[in-house]
């Protein structure tokens, strides 16, 4: 009786906690090296996606913070230093010597060299057809334009990485759930056991999907804001660029005209 007495308490326990281990074991069989594991065509498809999805967008959202950093630090200097050098024959020599993809210093030369291009060719149709301000005022627009188009390049993947991700991610959840429920119906075990660990794999491909959409939602986020501050840097130097070389002064609101350089 006092045997029986002692193990009555495991007893219990065990007809309080029925299948215990076999709920231990299938949390943890509920890992992604079983998800890997246990893919098909659709969920390697779905997978490899989401990969290739994540590795271009940290790509381009480094790739973008690089150039935006290397913009940022060099345009108040270039700009600077255009304006305040003596001659405009120096000013140039310094935008020339410039990175090619410091993006400043290549508008400011398209309007010098469409400058020079116009007064070279004084009296023909050219000049005929179109003004010094309106000939530089063209080049200066197709200048920006394609700087600034420069600037998005990434962005259009951030988007669409940041926005379609975690649908991706639904899909081989919604697939890898509906590939456990036939496995349980075909083994006609809906135990615990049975059914935690093919579902739980499956959610972990919507916990993927989440992983790679927000940080292309952020940065994408970001570059939109920081891409905006430059191109308001673009318009505002271009318009003095403008002025001076269309009119030989450099305009500013308030201000008298201030004489080109020589």
């Amino acid at each position: 009786m006092q045997q029986e007495a002692s193990q009555s308490p495991a007893a219990a326990q065990s007809a309080v906690v029925p299948g215990s281990g076999g709920n231990a074991a299938a949390m943890s069989q509920m890992g992604f090296h079983d998800l890997i594991n246990n893919f098909d065509v659709l969920g390697w498809i779905v997978f490899v996606t989401l990969v290739v999805m994540s590795v271009s967008s940290i790509y381009f959202i480094v790739a973008n913070f690089l150039r935006n950093s290397m913009i940022r630090s060099r345009m108040e200097k270039v700009i600077g230093t255009f304006w305040d050098t003596p001659s405009a024959q120096d000013a140039v020599r310094f935008l020339e010597d410039q990175p090619k993809s410091e993006p400043f210093s290549k508008i400011a030369l398209e309007a010098a060299q469409a400058a020079a291009h116009h007064q070279r060719n004084e009296g023909s149709r050219l000049v005929e057809a179109l003004n010094r301000s309106e000939f530089i005022d063209r080049a200066l627009r197709q200048a920006v334009a394609r700087e600034s188009l420069r600037l998005e390049g990434g962005m259009t993947l951030l988007a669409t990485v940041g926005s379609s991700a975690p649908f991706v991610g639904l899909l081989g959840t919604v697939w890898g759930i509906y590939h456990a429920l036939i496995k349980i119906a075909a083994s006609g075990n809906a135990s615990m056991e049975a059914v935690a660990g093919p579902v739980g794999e499956a959610l972990i491909m919507t916990a993927f999907g989440l992983f790679v959409a927000i940080p292309a939602v952020l940065g994408y986020n970001f570059y939109v804001r920081s891409n905006r501050v430059i191109y308001a840097r673009f318009d505002e130097f271009a318009h003095d660029l403008h002025d001076f070389f269309a009119t030989g002064s450099r305009v500013e609101a308030g201000v008298a005209p201030v004489a080109a350089r020589k």
